[in-house]
C-alpha cells in the first residue's frame, strides 16, 4: 500500500462529486440504455460505423458499472471500503471507459472522414466482418494500455482512512501520467483533422449546402469534436496544471478539488455520446420517436420522402444510371457522395 498519498482534508469534494457522478449515471444510462436497445433491436442493418458506435455504447457501460462505486466513496469522503481488488477493478474499468471511448470516437471519426472527402476510397468498402475485427484489436489496444491498473495496489492507508485513487498528488504518476495525456492529445490531433477536412469540403460543395444530409453530416461531426473536447480536455488541463508546477502544488487541496471536479467531465462522455448516435444514422432518431424520447415528429402519410423541398421527385434529380450507384458511381459522383454520407 502507499502510505505517502496526500489526504485531503475538508468536504468540497464530498459534496461536489456525488451529485454530478449520479447525474452522469441516470443520464446516461437512460441514454446508453436505448442506444443499446436501438442497435440490438431496431437496427435492420448493420454497417461498420454502425459497428464502431456499437463499441463505444458498450466502453459506456463499463462506466455504468462504475460510478456507483465511485459516488460511494466520494460521499463517505473519500473512504473505500471494498478492498483492494475492487479498487483495482474499479480504477481499471475507469481508465478502460475513457480509452474505449475515445478510441471509438476517433475511430467514428475517421471512418466519417473518409465517406465524406474521399467516398471512393477503398476504406469505405470493408464489410462488417473486417470493421468487427479491426474494433476486437483496438479493445487488445485498449486493455493492454490499461491493464497496469490490475497489477499494484491503489490503496493509501492513514490513520482510519483508506483512499482508493489512480493518481497520486505528490509527485508525477509515471506511465499513468504518460498515458492519460497521450489518449487526449493524439486523439484530438486527429479528430481536428477530420473535423476541418470534412466541413472544408462540405463547403467547397456548393450545390449541396441545402440538403438535409449534408447539413446533418456537419452536426455529426461537429458533435463528435465538441463531445471529445467537453468531456477530456478539463482534466488533462488540471492534471498538467499539477505537473507544471510540482512541487508547490504537491498535496494543494484546490489542485486536488480542481482534478477530481474535472475528471467528473470524463464521466459525462456516458451522457453525451447519444448525440453523437443521435446525429450518426437517420435510424436512431426513428428510435427515439418509437420511445417517445427524442426525435423528429413523423411525416404526414401523404408526404413523400423521395421529393426535395421543392417537390421535385429523386428520380428527375439526375439521369436514371445515376440511381444505381454501385453500378454507375462515376457518372453523377454528387450523388453518389451524398448517399455515402450516412
Amino acid at each position: 500500500m502507499n502510505g505517502t498519498c496526500c489526504l485531503i482534508q475538508g468536504d468540497t469534494i464530498a459534496q461536489v462529486m456525488p451529485p454530478l457522478l449520479v447525474l452522469a449515471f441516470v443520464l446516461g444510462a437512460l441514454g446508453n440504455g436505448l442506444a443499446l436497445c436501438g442497435f440490438c433491436f431496431h437496427m435492420k442493418s448493420w454497417k461498420p460505423s454502425t459497428i464502431y458506435l456499437f463499441n463505444l455504447a458498450v466502453a459506456d457501460f463499463l462506466l455504468m458499472v462504475c460510478l456507483p462505486f465511485r459516488t460511494d466513496y466520494y460521499r463517505k469522503n473519500r473512504k473505500w471500503g471494498f478492498g483492494d481488488a475492487p479498487c483495482r477493478l474499479v480504477l481499471f474499468m475507469l481508465a478502460t471507459n475513457r480509452a474505449g471511448s475515445i478510441v471509438f470516437l476517433t475511430v467514428v471519426a475517421i471512418d466519417r472522414y473518409f465517406k465524406v472527402v474521399h467516398p471512393h476510397h477503398t476504406l469505405n468498402a470493408i464489410s462488417n466482418r473486417t470493421a468487427a475485427g479491426l474494433a476486437c484489436a483496438l479493445w487488445v489496444l485498449v486493455i493492454a494500455g490499461t491493464l497496469y491498473l490490475l497489477t499494484e495496489t491503489h490503496l493509501c492507508v492513514q490513520g482510519h482512512t483508506v483512499s482508493c485513487e489512480s493518481f497520486i498528488m505528490e509527485s508525477a504518476n509515471g506511465w499513468h501520467d504518460i498515458m492519460f495525456q497521450l489518449e487526449f492529445f493524439l486523439p484530438l490531433a486527429i479528430i481536428s483533422f477530420c473535423t476541418f477536412n470534412i466541413i472544408g469540403s462540405l463547403r467547397q460543395r456548393q450545390q449541396l449546402t441545402r440538403q438535409r444530409r449534408v447539413k446533418k453530416a456537419t452536426r455529426f461531426i461537429v458533435a463528435v469534436a465538441a463531445v471529445f473536447v467537453t468531456c477530456y480536455l478539463p482534466s488533462v488541463s488540471a492534471r498538467l496544471y499539477f505537473l507544471w508546477t510540482i512541487p508547490s502544488s504537491a498535496c494543494d487541496g484546490s489542485v486536488h478539488v480542481a482534478l477530481h471536479v474535472t475528471l467528473s467531465f470524463t464521466y459525462m462522455n456516458s451522457m453525451l455520446d447519444p448525440l453523437v448516435y443521435y446525429f450518426s444514422s437517420p435510424s436512431f432518431p426513428k428510435v427515439y420517436t418509437k420511445f417517445k424520447i427524442w426525435g423528429p415528429r413523423p411525416k404526414p402519410a401523404g408526404e413523400s420522402k423521395a421529393q426535395n423541398p421543392r417537390g421535385t421527385p429523386a428520380s428527375k434529380l439526375c439521369p436514371e444510371s445515376c440511381i444505381g450507384v454501385e453500378n454507375h458511381s462515376r457518372s453523377c459522383p454528387e450523388v453518389q457522395w451524398d448517399l455515402q454520407i450516412f
